[in-house]
């Protein structure tokens, strides 16, 4: 199962692009909602989420990725949540992804998920990643992987299509929708 959280204020590229691609490749991804169903992204698009986070059940489930989309304040809406730190957790304790763009690799740097890795972000928030920081786009290492923010969207769900369906499959979803 693929999670992708989304909180109040999320930056709604950065949720729809890994979303969209991760459906293309067959693969389940449910959408879990901070608090509710009902989410409004930062630039006020309303988001019905597939559960909320209330409804979640970590017992009954393999995680194979957890997903946090950034945007302000989602970012932070995000980091409060037991579920979420629940979730991510979970995921590095059974070796699943973990995976962040924007601002939102800060929350896996205050849960010192990152110590000992490698990882980018939106620019500014390098100094809460508590890690060696890169200038690329997107980063993998290890399990986890972060991407510096929405022009940069689809290639982030470009690569978590690539570690959880293979490189040939990345490659047809992005031929298919004319990412060259």
């Amino acid at each position: 199962m693929i999670y992708e959280f989304l909180a109040n204020g999320f930056e709604e590229v950065e949720a729809m692009a890994p979303l969209d691609i991760l459906r293309r490749t067959g693969l389940q991804l449910t959408t879990v909602g901070i608090g509710e169903r009902k989410v409004i992204g930062a630039r006020g698009v309303e988001i019905k989420a597939d559960l909320a986070d209330s409804d979640l059940d970590f017992s009954e489930k393999s995680i194979d990725m957890v997903i946090l989309p950034g945007g302000m304040p989602g970012t932070k809406n995000l980091e409060a949540s037991a579920v979420v730190q629940k979730a991510v957790e979970h995921c590095i304790k059974s070796g699943s992804f973990v995976a962040a763009i924007c601002a939102a690799p800060s929350i896996l740097g205050h849960w010192g998920v990152l110590k000992g890795h490698e990882a980018t972000c939106y620019p500014g928030y390098e100094s809460e990643l508590g890690c060696k920081v890169s200038s690329l786009p997107v980063v993998q290492s290890d399990k986890i992987i972060t991407a510096k923010g929405a022009g940069v969207a689809v290639d982030f769900g470009l690569k978590l299509a690539e570690v959880l369906c293979g490189a040939e499959k990345s490659k047809e979803i992005r031929k298919s929708i004319q990412c060259m």
